[in-house]
This record gives C-alpha cells, sequence and structure tokens, in this order.
C-alpha cells in the first residue's frame, strides 16, 4: 500500500491593501529600492518646495505693471498683462470672437468623433473635412461681409494652432500616397516617392522654411506676392509629409503578407484591397508613431520665428524684449512650456485611449 506523505502547511502569504501595502511594494521592497526612494525623496524636498514657494505661494497674480510683482516670488503679472498677445498676436481685439468661434466648433467636432455613442460620425467627419476649413477660413481670414485680417497680424496660440492642424490633416493623407508609392511595383513612381522622402527629410526644418520664405516666390509669376503663411505651411507640409510616409511604410511592412495574399485571393482591387483589407489594420499599429510625428510637428512650429512669423513663444520673446517687462523670462518661457505641454499630453493620452478601443485583435 503506497504510503502518503504529507505536505506540511504553510502560512498564507500576506497581501497588504491601501496606500501603506503599495509603497511597501514598490517603493520599499528591498534595501537598493528604499534608498532610491530616500534619495528621490530628498532631490524632491530640495527642488520642488522652493520651486512651489516660487510659483504659487509667494507668486504674484493681479495687477497690471511690474510695480505689482513685489513679493519676491514668480510675477504672473506679466503673463495676465500680455495674455491677449500670447494667445492672439495682433489680431484686432474687436474681433477675438471669430479665432474663438473656429476652435469651438473644432472642439465640438473633435468631441463628438470621440465619443463612440453619439451617432452620424461619418457625416461629422465629412463635414469636418469640406465645411470646415472653409468656415474656419472665413472666420480667421475675412470674407462674406467679415473684414479681411491679413496673415501678417496672426500670432501666438493661434497661429501655432493654425499651423500645427493644417499640418496635421494635410500631411497624413500626402503620407499615406507617398508610403504607397513607395512600395509600389512601378518603378518610376516608386523612385519619385522615394527621391522625395528621402530629400525631405534629410534636410533640417529650419531650412526648408528659409527655402519656403526666401526661394519659393522666385519660382512665381512676376508680381506675385506668395503669403508668407501659405510659403511656411506648404514647407512645414512637405517635412511632415515625408517623416508621415515612412510611419506609414513602417505600418505596412509590419502587416503579415498573408493580409495581401487574402485580399487578392478576394478579388480587390489595388484600392480596394488598401482601403478595406490592409490600410485599416496598419493604421492601428501606427498610431503610436503617428502621434508621435504629429506632437514633433506641434513644437516644430516655433521655428516660424526665423521667418518673421510669431507663434506662441515668439509673442513670449517679443514681449520680454519690452522694457516694461525686463527680467521676467521665466515666467513667460514657463507659460510658452506649459501651453506645449497641455496640447502634447492631450494627444498623447487620446492615443493611448484609441490604442486600447481600437486593439480588438489582441484581448487580453
Amino acid at each position: 500500500m503506497e504510503k502518503f506523505i504529507p505536505i506540511p502547511s504553510r502560512p498564507a502569504p500576506v497581501v497588504e491593501v491601501g496606500l501603506i501595502g503599495w509603497m511597501r511594494k514598490n517603493l520599499f521592497s528591498s534595501i537598493p529600492n528604499t534608498l532610491v526612494t530616500l534619495f528621490t525623496v530628498y532631490m524632491m524636498w530640495i527642488v520642488l518646495v522652493p520651486f512651489l514657494n516660487w510659483a504659487f505661494i509667494s507668486a504674484d497674480w493681479i495687477g497690471d505693471s511690474r510695480q505689482d510683482c513685489d513679493s519676491g516670488g514668480a510675477c504672473w503679472v506679466f503673463v495676465t498683462v500680455r495674455w491677449n498677445l500670447f494667445m492672439y498676436g495682433f489680431y484686432p481685439e474687436d474681433s477675438y470672437w471669430r479665432p474663438n468661434l473656429a476652435f469651438i466648433l473644432l472642439l465640438g467636432i473633435l468631441v463628438w468623433l470621440s465619443v463612440p455613442r453619439l451617432p452620424f460620425k461619418k457625416w461629422v467627419a465629412i463635414a469636418a473635412l469640406t465645411v470646415y476649413p472653409v468656415a474656419a477660413y472665413t472666420l480667421l481670414y475675412g470674407g462674406f461681409g467679415l473684414d479681411v485680417i491679413p496673415t501678417h497680424r496672426w500670432g501666438g496660440l493661434m497661429l501655432t494652432l493654425v499651423l500645427a492642424l493644417i499640418g496635421i490633416v494635410v500631411a497624413i493623407p500626402i503620407g499615406i500616397l507617398l508610403a504607397l508609392g513607395r512600395r509600389s511595383e512601378m518603378p518610376v513612381i516608386r523612385m519619385v516617392c522615394v527621391i522625395f522622402i528621402e530629400f525631405w527629410r534629410g534636410v533640417p526644418l529650419i531650412t526648408i522654411l528659409f527655402m519656403a520664405s526666401v526661394m519659393l516666390p522666385l519660382f512665381f509669376a512676376g508680381g506675385t506676392d506668395a503669403d508668407k503663411l501659405m510659403r511656411a505651411l506648404i514647407g512645414i507640409v512637405m517635412f511632415q509629409s515625408a517623416y508621415m510616409a515612412e510611419v506609414v511604410r513602417g505600418g505596412l511592412q509590419a502587416l503579415s503578407k498573408g493580409q495581401f495574399e487574402g485580399a487578392d485571393a478576394l478579388g480587390l482591387s489595388y484600392w480596394q484591397k488598401m482601403n478595406l483589407v490592409v490600410l485599416p489594420q496598419a493604421l492601428k499599429i501606427m498610431i503610436p508613431g503617428i502621434v508621435n510625428t504629429l506632437i514633433s510637428l506641434f513644437k516644430d512650429t516655433s521655428l516660424i520665428v526665423i521667418i518673421g512669423l510669431l507663434d506662441v513663444l515668439g509673442m513670449v520673446r517679443q514681449a520680454l524684449a519690452d522694457p516694461a517687462w525686463l527680467g521676467y523670462p521665466a515666467e513667460g518661457y514657463l507659460f510658452a512650456a506649459f501651453m506645449f505641454w497641455i496640447f502634447c499630453f492631450s494627444m498623447s493620452r487620446y492615443s493611448i485611449y484609441l490604442e486600447d478601443r481600437l486593439n480588438t485583435g489582441h484581448r487580453k
């Protein structure tokens, strides 16, 4: 008869819950981890406490001149006094409602397309690509009974958003076409796309902006005066399209060969295969790369200052040159950095939400 040896009983592991349990598990799980945690807390105490005291506790918030900044902390009065300049540039004050309305409409469209349960998304998307650009251009520039406000008066955060949004919307479809062309079986199309992509990727954006501002008018007919903002937009779109094309090409290469062969077996044409089978799957894979390129584009808009256009960072620099506000560069640059961080962080978080929502093929 087989003899069974009893297994000695062991106490159940102690599972700590709550904040204390989380800290013991993540911050004080070992001696090295504890030392790193204590050192990090010490450095944060040295750096963060003085910064918070300067930025919030001892800061001046209310006033209309530098004489109101006498507490020794941050002078946020500089930002509040120059708020309209940082937001709209030299746009006429009595017309602020026009860019406000344009961006409220854009925000409404984005919210409508982002909320899963709202209906008519197809029609809203079509309107966003056809009707909204005309309405936004009319509101910002003028026409149809509105006063014309030339683009050299645009500036601040408004100009940053205009450049970023137009660059994003136009660069994505051009990048997709370039990526498809680079993988084409037709040698001429493939060669043209390769040359275009490698040329624009090999030149710094600052050089492209100079070329768009100085050399591009030489190719126009005599007497033609191209808008400076339009020239900058052309350069930005061409530059970002090349980078977007490589992101799309990476997504296409990530798909298995069986997806292409399955679409061919169904008898689909080239464009049907791309629209119905390949691109929907590739775009899900490309979300992190696309968002990374869009964030880079949003930050690169600050380079337009070299051709005389002043975005939010350019407006901060110009305001700091005012003799009445000398000595407050930290407040101005922190404000500009915070504006860029808000939009870049929002794009990053939305991309994570989109990845989770579209992750239908690899459920955990």
